[in-house]
């Protein structure tokens, strides 16, 4: 049996409800915690961020295991479900806390998603917009936003629920 090679990275693709569901469909994917990453208060609340310009994302942390899934292949999941030329905007949702953004932990990582984000600009005209950044900070988003989407089937997601069932099923 193979060793587990956990590793992680933190992901902002907009409201975090839906984007936590994407991930947690993701084979290889072994746990995943919503929050805010990489703003300037500590401990904020979701209505700071909403509407106290703490400069938070919404951020979902994503601990993979790497023998299943490569941090390459993992990016390549994320931009199937943002729009990474949109400026601080993913779907309905607007403000700097729905920006896109690539956190690391890890300095190697920069080394697989520098040329990532390459390759993505050859498909677009704009320019990319996702930041790319070490993680500064990240505070755990309150409880009932952790899963919001399996409590709350309902609830409002930028990410089609076809998007995260393709990617439940490869």
């Amino acid at each position: 049996m193979s060793q587990l090679n956990y590793k992680e990275i933190y992901l902002a693709g907009g409201c975090f409800w839906g984007t936590q569901m994407y991930f947690d469909a993701i084979k290889g994917v072994v746990a995943t915690e919503v929050g805010y990453a990489n703003g300037t208060t500590e401990n904020p609340t979701y209505e700071e961020v909403c509407h106290n310009n703490t400069g938070h994302a919404e951020t979902v942390k994503v601990v993979y295991d790497d023998n299943l899934l490569s941090l390459d292949k993992l990016l390549e999941l994320y931009y199937e479900v943002i729009d990474p030329v949109s400026v601080n905007k993913q779907g309905g949702d607007i403000g700097i806390q729905y920006r896109t953004g690539i956190y690391y932990v890890d300095e190697k990582d920069i080394d697989v998603i520098e040329p990532s984000i390459k390759e993505l600009q050859t498909r677009y005209d704009k320019p990319i917009a996702i930041e790319v950044k070490p993680l500064e900070n990240f505070y755990s988003a309150e409880e009932y936003h952790q899963k919001y989407l399996e409590k709350n089937p309902t609830g409002y997601c930028h990410i089609s629920r076809d998007q995260i069932e393709r990617v439940r099923h490869m």
